[in-house]
């Protein structure tokens, strides 16, 4: 029996996140990131939603977005997560799962509650030792505000 679709309610803000299965790694090599933060773009191509912050990290990843309908989230991250598993399996010739199961989507209630979300996204490759500088991980969108990542929401005013 299938399980119920994930609810989500547009123009919200949720901090997804999800694990590698056995919270084994799923990105390896830098060609790895950079696949998956293609894929992000092509999800939003098919589907446009609104990405504010996001870190990849070996084993899992956290996505702060929010989407136009409602019920889109899950159509969203479920065609990236479907995405990244098939290149996966064809560019390392394995099968089975890649994800732990279900990805996680949490709401944020308010502003403080975004902003603190959003400073734990964007310091997690620090919290875990893997630069010596927030901004210096390639893979989220802490350098790409610096940047001018074009896969980042830019505060257009109103619901697009």
């Amino acid at each position: 029996m299938p399980r119920t679709a994930r609810a989500s309610v547009a123009h919200i803000w949720y901090h997804v996140l999800t694990r590698g299965n056995r919270r084994e790694e799923f990105l390896h090599k830098p060609a790895d990131y950079d696949a998956f933060v293609k894929a992000m773009t092509d999800a939003n191509a098919r589907l446009p939603a609104d990405i504010l912050g996001y870190r990849l990290m070996p084993n899992h990843f956290h996505l702060v977005i929010r989407t136009h309908a409602d019920g889109d989230l899950g159509r969203w991250v479920q065609w990236l997560l479907m995405a990244h598993a098939r290149r996966y399996h064809r560019h390392y010739q394995t099968t089975g799962h890649v994800w732990r199961g279900r990805f996680q989507a949490f709401p944020l209630q308010d502003d403080d509650h975004l902003v603190t979300v959003l400073r734990h996204v964007e310091r997690n490759a620090l919290r875990a030792e893997l630069v010596a500088r927030a901004e210096d991980w390639k893979w989220s969108s802490l350098p790409g505000w610096l940047g001018g990542d074009p896969l980042l929401w830019r505060g257009h005013a109103g619901p697009r």
